[in-house]
């Protein structure tokens, strides 16, 4: 077989790299745990016409048909299946599940959700067409409280504070109510709110003046109508105090409206509670636009501090439509962490590291093949307590059978008890000497009741300074 050729935007890790990302997997669920929301898994596929109501993605869906279409009398591909993609994200397959769970589910309903996703997109520094996403989201039945709004973007800066130890930087989580800018664009007598929202929504790609300039084109802003524009979005704070620097603005514009100030009320809200409860960690940001065409009220976005080039790495916001089926509606909220993408900046950044790829913690060594059933004993009663154990391969020299454990990082190598006199059977299979290969320490010690020690057991992700 000739040498594969890479596909790029499909990160496979390595042994070490998939010990990384499953302890932000374990991080975040335990954390979801802990606030009460229930895991569920969704589907693969959804029919295309429901993947293409969230907004501007129809470049993105990967479409999923047989690679040869069944044919008709006529030769004629059969159509009669309805037209399936691969989820690009997983609010959309929640939003189906929500309809058609409705009458067997309590709410609100809060769930976590941990999937692939794929995008059709140019793959890049932290974006891939295939990739791990999580997901939590509360939905209500009717109505939807608005203090889910400020609880959500708290329990993810709980879940990603949780990772602070193991040398995850620090999180800010940007927010923004999308009834602030609604209000304040319909006051300047903007009335193509999603079309400014999708331009405001690009400051961070093309810059300020580019964006000016889109406005006008594209939304028929003045050039008076699209400086406010850029002076809202530049507003930023930590406290209330960025609720009355919008004030300000709308008045000096004439922009006042009541949706601004329903807006403005739900923002100070959120800073107030964030700022008890998260000091530092939730920052309003009025450039935060998220140009999806169904979100609401609250919007959300998150940076790595230091690593704010990478983008978002986790997004969402308050959703009212989104789940509805004409006479019902399931108004939600939710947040997604990129989680491959805060994996793959862990890995290539340097900030993390395993304390070895592979799960064993003990390598029993053999003799010889003719005693390698004492070993597999030996092995057999390990696990039997828990401690992850594996029996070399051959029976080579001790000393070769040591670096293989010591190139996979095992930390401990078991040596059975030898035979007994005149070559007897040894008296206890269980008994032996094992040895730290770190330290060089060796001791007597019994499988049946010997244990190392707690941090060994298990491969641990530790700051790569630690590693």
């Amino acid at each position: 077989m000739a040498r594969p050729t890479p596909l790029s935007g499909f990160p496979e890790w390595l042994p070490d790299g998939r010990v990384v990302e499953q302890h932000v997997l374990d991080t975040l669920r335990r954390t979801f745990e802990l606030h009460g929301f229930a895991g569920i898994e969704t589907r693969a596929v959804e029919p295309l016409d429901q993947l293409l109501r969230k907004g501007e993605t129809s470049k993105e869906v990967y479409v999923l048909r047989r690679l040869q279409d069944e044919a008709g009398a006529e030769g004629v591909a059969d159509r009669s299946e309805k037209q399936l993609g691969l989820h690009f994200d997983l609010t959309v397959p929640f939003a189906r599940y929500v309809l058609e769970n409705a009458g067997r589910l309590a709410f609100p309903f809060k769930r976590y959700q941990i999937q692939k996703v794929w995008r059709g997109e140019r793959p890049q520094d932290g974006r891939f067409r295939e990739f791990v996403q999580a997901d939590i989201d509360v939905v209500g039945a009717g109505e939807l409280p608005y203090h889910y709004e400020v609880e959500l973007p708290l329990v993810m800066a709980e879940a990603l504070g949780a990772l602070r130890d193991v040398g995850v930087p620090e999180v800010r989580i940007l927010v923004n109510n999308r009834k602030v800018a609604e209000g304040f664009y319909r006051g300047l007598g903007l009335e193509d709110v999603e079309g400014v929202l999708r331009q405001v929504d690009k400051l961070d790609k093309v810059g300020p003046e580019s964006v000016a300039e889109l406005l006008q084109a594209e939304q028929g802003a003045t050039p008076e109508q699209a400086k406010a524009c850029l002076e809202l979005a530049a507003i930023a704070g930590e406290d209330v105090g960025v609720v009355e620097r919008v004030r300000a603005l709308a008045a000096s514009y004439g922009a006042g409206t009541e949706l601004l100030e329903t807006g403005l009320g739900e923002l100070a809200a959120l800073i107030e509670a964030a700022a008890r409860r998260a000091p530092g960690v939730v920052v309003a940001d009025l450039k935060i636009a998220r140009g999806l065409d169904y979100y609401t009220g609250s919007v959300y976005e998150t940076v790595l501090v230091g690593h704010e080039q990478l983008g978002s790495i986790c997004s969402g916001g308050r959703y009212d439509t989104l789940a509805s089926d004409g006479k019902n509606t399931y108004p939600g909220v939710g947040l997604s962490i990129g989680v491959s993408r805060l994996v793959s900046r862990l890995l290539s950044a340097g900030l993390v590291a395993a304390t070895r790829g592979v799960p064993t913690a003990v390598l029993v060594a053999v003799s010889d093949e003719e005693h390698r059933s004492q070993s597999d004993a030996v092995a057999t009663a390990l696990r039997a307590r828990g401690i992850p154990a594996d029996v070399a391969p051959t029976a080579a020299k001790f000393g070769k059978q040591i670096k293989f454990a010591d190139r996979r990082g095992i930390p401990f190598v078991w040596f059975p008890a030898g035979p007994g006199a005149e070559g007897e059977p040894v008296a206890d299979a269980l008994a032996g000497q094992v040895k730290d290969i770190r330290s060089g320490e060796q001791v007597d010690a019994h499988a049946g009741s010997w244990a190392p020690p707690a941090e060994d057991v298990h491969p641990r992700v530790v700051p790569a300074a630690a590693g």
